[in-house]
Protein backbone atom coordinates (compact mmCIF):
# COMPACT_ATOMS: atom_id res chain seq x y z
CA UNK A 1 0.00 0.00 0.00
CA UNK A 2 1.03 3.38 -1.06
CA UNK A 3 2.31 5.61 1.71
CA UNK A 4 0.13 8.94 1.01
CA UNK A 5 -2.71 10.08 2.59
CA UNK A 6 -4.93 8.08 0.94
CA UNK A 7 -3.30 4.99 1.72
CA UNK A 8 -2.55 5.81 5.72
CA UNK A 9 -6.43 6.55 5.69
CA UNK A 10 -7.37 3.26 4.49
CA UNK A 11 -5.20 1.53 6.97
CA UNK A 12 -6.86 3.62 9.83
CA UNK A 13 -10.17 2.49 8.71
CA UNK A 14 -9.23 -1.02 8.53
CA UNK A 15 -7.61 -0.40 11.82
CA UNK A 16 -10.64 0.97 13.20
CA UNK A 17 -13.08 -1.98 11.33
CA UNK A 18 -10.66 -5.06 13.26
CA UNK A 19 -10.93 -2.85 16.53
CA UNK A 20 -14.33 -2.79 16.32
CA UNK A 21 -15.36 -6.27 15.40
CA UNK A 22 -12.49 -7.56 18.43
CA UNK A 23 -15.48 -5.00 20.63
CA UNK A 24 -18.16 -7.04 19.37
CA UNK A 25 -16.50 -10.25 20.05
CA UNK A 26 -15.55 -9.29 23.14
CA UNK A 27 -19.25 -8.03 24.53
CA UNK A 28 -20.79 -10.79 23.21
CA UNK A 29 -18.47 -13.27 25.46
CA UNK A 30 -19.48 -10.96 28.43
CA UNK A 31 -22.73 -10.73 27.97
CA UNK A 32 -25.18 -13.02 29.22
CA UNK A 33 -24.88 -16.44 28.08
CA UNK A 34 -28.15 -17.41 27.24
CA UNK A 35 -27.13 -21.25 26.24
CA UNK A 36 -23.98 -23.76 27.47
CA UNK A 37 -20.81 -22.67 26.09
CA UNK A 38 -20.61 -24.40 22.75
CA UNK A 39 -16.69 -26.70 23.32
CA UNK A 40 -13.61 -24.40 22.40
CA UNK A 41 -12.61 -27.25 20.91
CA UNK A 42 -14.87 -27.84 18.52
CA UNK A 43 -15.07 -23.76 17.43
CA UNK A 44 -10.64 -23.82 17.21
CA UNK A 45 -11.64 -26.93 14.60
CA UNK A 46 -14.13 -24.42 13.06
CA UNK A 47 -11.83 -21.39 12.54
CA UNK A 48 -8.72 -24.11 11.30
CA UNK A 49 -11.77 -25.00 8.62
CA UNK A 50 -12.23 -21.37 8.05
CA UNK A 51 -8.51 -20.26 7.09
CA UNK A 52 -8.77 -20.72 3.73
CA UNK A 53 -11.80 -18.76 3.50
CA UNK A 54 -10.89 -14.79 2.74
CA UNK A 55 -13.20 -12.43 4.62
CA UNK A 56 -15.52 -10.65 4.30
CA UNK A 57 -17.24 -13.83 3.28
CA UNK A 58 -20.44 -15.29 2.73
CA UNK A 59 -22.60 -17.43 4.37
CA UNK A 60 -22.48 -19.67 1.27
CA UNK A 61 -18.78 -19.06 1.17
CA UNK A 62 -18.66 -20.46 5.24
CA UNK A 63 -21.30 -23.53 4.24
CA UNK A 64 -18.85 -24.71 1.40
CA UNK A 65 -15.61 -24.35 3.75
CA UNK A 66 -16.80 -25.53 6.92
CA UNK A 67 -20.76 -26.97 6.97
CA UNK A 68 -19.41 -30.32 7.96
CA UNK A 69 -17.96 -29.09 11.14
CA UNK A 70 -20.11 -29.94 13.90
CA UNK A 71 -20.91 -27.71 17.59
CA UNK A 72 -22.13 -29.57 20.54
CA UNK A 73 -24.74 -28.05 22.59
CA UNK A 74 -25.82 -29.44 25.80
CA UNK A 75 -27.13 -33.18 24.51
CA UNK A 76 -27.79 -31.30 20.95
CA UNK A 77 -25.29 -31.67 17.79
CA UNK A 78 -25.73 -29.03 15.04
CA UNK A 79 -23.62 -28.91 11.70
CA UNK A 80 -22.44 -25.09 10.75
CA UNK A 81 -24.86 -25.60 7.64
CA UNK A 82 -27.75 -26.29 10.10
CA UNK A 83 -26.32 -22.76 12.00
CA UNK A 84 -25.32 -20.27 8.79
CA UNK A 85 -27.49 -19.35 5.86
CA UNK A 86 -26.80 -21.01 3.08
CA UNK A 87 -26.73 -17.48 0.78
CA UNK A 88 -24.43 -14.67 -1.08
CA UNK A 89 -27.05 -11.88 1.36
CA UNK A 90 -25.51 -13.31 4.49
CA UNK A 91 -22.08 -11.56 5.15
CA UNK A 92 -19.15 -12.19 7.69
CA UNK A 93 -16.56 -9.95 8.51
CA UNK A 94 -14.09 -12.06 9.99
CA UNK A 95 -13.49 -15.45 11.49
CA UNK A 96 -14.39 -13.69 14.72
CA UNK A 97 -17.68 -12.93 13.56
CA UNK A 98 -18.49 -16.84 12.52
CA UNK A 99 -17.68 -17.90 16.15
CA UNK A 100 -19.59 -15.48 17.53
CA UNK A 101 -22.56 -16.47 15.52
CA UNK A 102 -22.48 -20.37 16.09
CA UNK A 103 -22.01 -19.66 19.61
CA UNK A 104 -25.72 -19.74 20.75
CA UNK A 105 -26.76 -22.58 18.01
CA UNK A 106 -30.67 -22.58 19.18
CA UNK A 107 -30.60 -19.27 18.22
CA UNK A 108 -28.36 -19.35 15.39
CA UNK A 109 -30.46 -21.60 13.68
CA UNK A 110 -34.11 -19.34 14.25
CA UNK A 111 -31.87 -16.43 12.87
CA UNK A 112 -30.68 -18.98 9.41
CA UNK A 113 -34.65 -19.90 8.88
CA UNK A 114 -35.32 -15.81 9.08
CA UNK A 115 -32.53 -15.09 6.69
CA UNK A 116 -33.67 -17.40 4.29
CA UNK A 117 -36.58 -16.45 4.56
CA UNK A 118 -36.32 -12.88 3.86
CA UNK A 119 -34.33 -14.31 0.48
CA UNK A 120 -37.99 -14.97 -0.89
CA UNK A 121 -38.95 -10.97 -0.69
CA UNK A 122 -38.25 -8.62 -3.71
CA UNK A 123 -37.52 -5.77 -2.20
CA UNK A 124 -36.02 -6.21 1.43
CA UNK A 125 -32.79 -7.50 3.22
CA UNK A 126 -32.40 -8.18 6.60
CA UNK A 127 -30.12 -5.19 7.50
CA UNK A 128 -27.61 -5.41 10.58
CA UNK A 129 -29.70 -3.66 12.83
CA UNK A 130 -32.59 -5.50 12.46
CA UNK A 131 -30.92 -8.77 12.70
CA UNK A 132 -29.45 -7.21 16.39
CA UNK A 133 -32.58 -6.64 17.12
CA UNK A 134 -34.81 -9.97 16.08
CA UNK A 135 -31.22 -11.75 17.90
CA UNK A 136 -31.73 -9.65 21.10
CA UNK A 137 -35.62 -10.66 21.23
CA UNK A 138 -34.74 -14.21 20.79
CA UNK A 139 -31.55 -14.20 23.43
CA UNK A 140 -34.38 -12.67 25.77
CA UNK A 141 -36.72 -15.37 25.19
CA UNK A 142 -33.63 -18.07 25.77
CA UNK A 143 -32.93 -15.83 28.87
CA UNK A 144 -36.35 -16.86 30.10
CA UNK A 145 -35.23 -19.49 32.90
CA UNK A 146 -38.54 -21.60 33.44
CA UNK A 147 -38.91 -21.94 29.51
CA UNK A 148 -36.46 -24.85 29.46
CA UNK A 149 -38.18 -25.99 25.96
CA UNK A 150 -37.07 -22.66 24.19
CA UNK A 151 -40.67 -22.43 23.25
CA UNK A 152 -40.35 -18.87 22.92
CA UNK A 153 -37.55 -18.76 20.20
CA UNK A 154 -39.01 -21.92 18.26
CA UNK A 155 -42.65 -19.63 18.62
CA UNK A 156 -41.42 -16.05 17.58
CA UNK A 157 -38.88 -17.15 14.80
CA UNK A 158 -42.18 -19.29 13.22
CA UNK A 159 -44.01 -16.57 13.69
CA UNK A 160 -41.43 -14.02 12.25
CA UNK A 161 -41.02 -16.77 9.22
CA UNK A 162 -44.80 -17.07 8.67
CA UNK A 163 -45.09 -13.00 8.74
CA UNK A 164 -42.63 -13.16 5.96
CA UNK A 165 -44.47 -15.54 4.21
CA UNK A 166 -47.85 -13.91 4.62
CA UNK A 167 -47.30 -9.83 4.64
CA UNK A 168 -44.02 -10.20 2.09
CA UNK A 169 -42.13 -8.23 4.34
CA UNK A 170 -40.04 -8.03 7.73
CA UNK A 171 -41.52 -7.63 10.78
CA UNK A 172 -40.77 -4.11 12.76
CA UNK A 173 -38.45 -4.70 15.60
CA UNK A 174 -40.69 -3.44 17.53
CA UNK A 175 -43.69 -5.48 16.30
CA UNK A 176 -41.34 -8.16 17.52
CA UNK A 177 -40.86 -7.09 20.83
CA UNK A 178 -44.34 -6.90 21.48
CA UNK A 179 -45.13 -10.39 20.22
CA UNK A 180 -42.63 -11.68 22.33
CA UNK A 181 -44.20 -9.76 25.39
CA UNK A 182 -47.56 -11.09 24.51
CA UNK A 183 -46.22 -14.83 24.24
CA UNK A 184 -44.17 -14.13 27.74
CA UNK A 185 -47.05 -12.57 29.05
CA UNK A 186 -49.74 -15.26 28.02
CA UNK A 187 -47.67 -18.16 29.41
CA UNK A 188 -47.09 -16.44 33.01
CA UNK A 189 -43.54 -15.28 32.35
CA UNK A 190 -43.38 -11.48 33.79
CA UNK A 191 -42.23 -8.72 31.58
CA UNK A 192 -41.30 -5.58 33.39
CA UNK A 193 -42.22 -1.85 31.16
CA UNK A 194 -38.27 -1.24 31.59
CA UNK A 195 -37.42 -4.77 29.87
CA UNK A 196 -36.05 -5.26 26.30
CA UNK A 197 -39.55 -6.63 25.91
CA UNK A 198 -41.30 -4.42 27.55
CA UNK A 199 -43.11 -2.06 24.90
Amino acid sequence: MADDKSGREKQARDAERRQRERDIVAELERGDETEPPVDPAELDDLEAALDAVEFPATGSDVVAAAGDRTLTDGDERYAVEELVPDTDEEWFGSVAAVRVRVRRPRIATAMKRIAEATESLPNAELGASQREAYERTLRELKAIEEDDEDEGVRVISDWIVERIREKERLPGSREVRRQAAKFCRSNGYTVRNDEWLGV
